[in-house]
């Protein structure tokens, strides 16, 4: 079934498979959160990290969080081609991520110290700030 807002509709949570940047082939998920009357609406990507690991995808650099920057350099890319077709006003990229902060909370500007990596837009431009500690 493909990715569709209609078919996240019908059924939440899709599941299915994708090529790493590293060539493995790895399961992974999407699912829509809908926000309340003020909140926002979520998009979540995500690939286990166990399928990770199995397509050897080194990401332990001591850290306490699963990190690898081929993997967020890959995310990046991904949201901004989403961004292309559809602009939204944050994107973040990292472990557990979805609803850690809000575009409003930023007020249009990229966190000098990021432990998660960002999307966000300035018009039509997407800049990206890679996580940096």
């Amino acid at each position: 079934m493909p990715c569709t807002v209609g078919s996240l509709t019908e059924f939440g949570d899709l599941l299915g498979q994708v090529r790493l940047p590293t060539g493995g082939l790895v399961v992974c998920g999407c699912v829509a959160i809908r926000g309340g009357d003020d909140s926002s609406d979520w998009l979540d990507f995500y690939v286990p990290v166990g399928a990770l690991e199995r397509a050897g995808l080194a990401h332990w650099d001591g850290r306490p969080f699963f990190r690898s920057d081929v993997m967020d350099e890959w995310l990046a890319a991904i949201g901004a081609e989403v961004f292309r077709s559809a602009s939204f006003g944050l994107g973040v990229i990292g472990f557990e991520v979805s609803g850690c902060t809000d575009a409003s909370a930023l007020a249009g500007k990229l966190p000098q110290t990021r432990d998660i990596g960002y999307l966000l837009p300035r018009g039509d431009v997407l800049r990206y700030g890679a996580a940096n500690t």
